[in-house]
C-alpha cells in the first residue's frame, strides 16, 4: 500500500548526532540493524502459503457424493395422490436389474413421511417398505438416499416443523443405524421453499446437530431454500458439520423442463419449446402465460435456451463448491415429457448430464416411471429411445 512503514523503516531510518561521520560506528550500526531485523523475523516468522489440511470426515463426503453419480430418484412414496400407494409393490427386482444394466448406481428414494403421519398411518407401514429399499438395493449393489419429501416447513411454522423433522429422523437413524453409511444417505428435507433463507440455515443446523448425537458417521445432504435453487446455495454459508454433501436441483430453463406442467399453472402452458431454441420451432406463447413468469421466461429463451447457458448457470454452484471445497449433488434434473418432443428431451438430459461429470458434480435423474420418466412407456430397455440410450451414456451389451 501506498506510504506503508516496515519494520526496516521504522528500526534503520533514525539520525544520530555524532557518529555519522564515524565510518566504524555506522557499520556497528548497520550490523545492529541486521540483528534485530533477524530477531524481529524469528519472533514473526513469514508464514509460507499452503493448502489447508482437509478433515477426514469431509474427505470421506467427497468419495461417498462421488458414488452417487449416475442415479436417478424413485417416486413411489411420495406419490400422495395415489390412494393405493401403500398397498402396491412398485419397485422390486425387474426394475433394480433394468437400472443396473443401464448403467445406474443410485437410487434416491423420496418419502412423504408428513403426509403420512397426518393420515395416521402407522410408521411400520411405511418404514417396512423402506426395509425392502433397503435390503434390495444392498443386494444390487446401489448406494441409496431416504429423502424427507413433501413436508409443510415454511417461515411461519418452522420451530413446529423443525422438531417434526428432527423426530422423523431420530426414528430413521435408531432403525438404520447398522447399515453402511457407505450405502445409506439421509437427505434431511427435499426443497425448502421461499424464505428468509437464515431461517432454513438455523433449521438445518438443528436437524443435522440432532441426528449427530445418534449417528456421527452417516454422510447428510442439505440443500438452501426456495426449492433446491442453485442461486440460494450460492449465496449459503456452509455448515460446521464436516460429513456434508451440499444439493440442488436444475431444471433451467424452466419454460423448457416444466412446459404444460398442470401444478406449475398458467405460467407454464406454453408448450412445444425445443431445446435448444430455434426460431423457425419456437411456438407463439400462451395468452394464459402473459403477465406471468413465464412471459418473462418466453422473452428470454432465445438467450437461455442453448447449451452455454446451462455451462454457466451449473458453474455458478460449482464455484460456490469450490469456495468452500465441500462436495456438491445435483439431486434432481430432468424433463416433463408430456409435451416436450422427444429429441430435444434427450439433447437436454445429454446437455446437463455431461457438464455435470466436466465439472465433477454428481447428478441424479428424475424420475424413474413417473411425468419426468426417460422411457417411451414402462420401463424397459426396449422402450428406451436410442436417443435417451446415448444421453443416459448407455451401450447394448454385445
Amino acid at each position: 500500500m501506498k506510504n506503508q512503514k516496515t519494520v526496516d523503516t521504522y528500526l534503520c531510518t533514525f539520525t544520530h548526532p555524532g557518529i555519522i561521520a564515524e565510518r566504524a560506528n555506522l557499520i556497528t550500526i548497520n550490523l545492529f540493524c541486521v540483528l534485530v531485523l533477524s530477531l524481529a523475523m524469528a519472533a514473526y516468522p513469514l508464514i509460507a502459503k499452503s493448502n489447508p489440511t482437509i478433515p477426514a470426515a469431509r474427505l470421506t463426503a467427497f468419495k461417498r457424493a462421488k458414488s452417487l453419480d449416475n442415479g436417478l430418484s424413485f417416486s413411489w412414496l411420495e406419490q400422495t395422490w395415489n390412494k393405493d400407494v401403500l398397498a402396491e409393490n412398485l419397485f422390486n427386482d425387474t426394475d433394480l436389474r433394468l437400472l443396473r444394466t443401464l448403467g445406474f448406481k443410485s437410487i434416491r428414494l423420496p418419502v412423504a413421511f408428513e403426509y403420512y403421519e397426518n393420515e395416521h398411518i402407522a410408521d411400520e407401514q411405511i418404514f417396512s417398505h423402506i426395509d425392502n429399499i433397503v435390503k434390495q438395493c444392498g443386494l444390487y449393489g446401489f448406494k441409496l438416499i431416504i429423502d424427507y419429501h413433501n413436508g409443510n416447513f415454511n417461515e411461519n411454522n418452522f420451530r413446529d416443523e423443525t422438531k417434526t423433522i428432527i423426530n422423523l429422523w431420530l426414528k430413521l437413524v435408531k432403525r438404520y443405524k447398522n447399515v453402511s453409511a457407505d450405502d445409506l444417505f439421509f437427505e434431511i428435507y427435499n426443497e425448502p421453499p421461499h424464505m428468509d433463507p437464515q431461517i432454513w440455515k438455523d433449521a438445518a443446523y438443528n436437524i443435522v446437530t440432532a441426528i449427530r448425537k445418534l449417528d456421527v458417521n452417516r454422510t447428510l445432504i442439505v440443500g438452501a431454500s426456495n426449492y433446491n435453487s442453485i442461486y440460494e446455495l450460492s449465496r449459503f454459508v456452509r455448515l460446521a458439520d464436516e460429513n456434508i454433501i451440499y444439493t440442488f436441483h436444475f431444471y433451467e430453463p424452466f419454460l423448457f423442463t416444466h412446459q404444460g406442467a398442470e401444478w406449475a399453472g398458467d405460467q407454464e402452458s406454453t408448450v412445444g419449446v425445443p431445446f435448444p431454441y430455434n426460431a423457425e420451432k419456437f411456438p407463439i406463447i400462451n395468452p394464459k402465460a402473459k403477465n406471468t413468469d413465464g412471459e418473462k421466461n418466453y422473452k428470454e429463451y432465445p438467450i437461455d435456451g442453448n447449451e452455454q447457458s446451462v455451462k454457466d448457470k451449473l458453474q455458478i454452484v460449482k464455484n460456490w463448491g469450490d469456495k468452500y471445497d465441500v462436495p456438491l449433488l445435483c439431486g434432481e434434473y430432468g424433463v416433463y415429457n408430456k409435451y416436450a418432443d422427444q429429441d430435444s428431451r434427450c439433447r437436454y438430459i445429454s446437455t446437463v448430464r455431461r457438464t455435470l461429470r466436466a465439472l465433477n458434480i454428481p447428478g441424479m435423474l428424475w424420475d424413474y416411471n413417473g411425468n419426468f420418466s426417460i422411457f417411451n412407456g414402462e420401463p424397459s430397455v426396449g422402450n428406451l429411445p436410442d436417443c435417451m440410450k446415448e444421453a443416459i451414456g448407455y451401450t447394448n451389451p454385445k
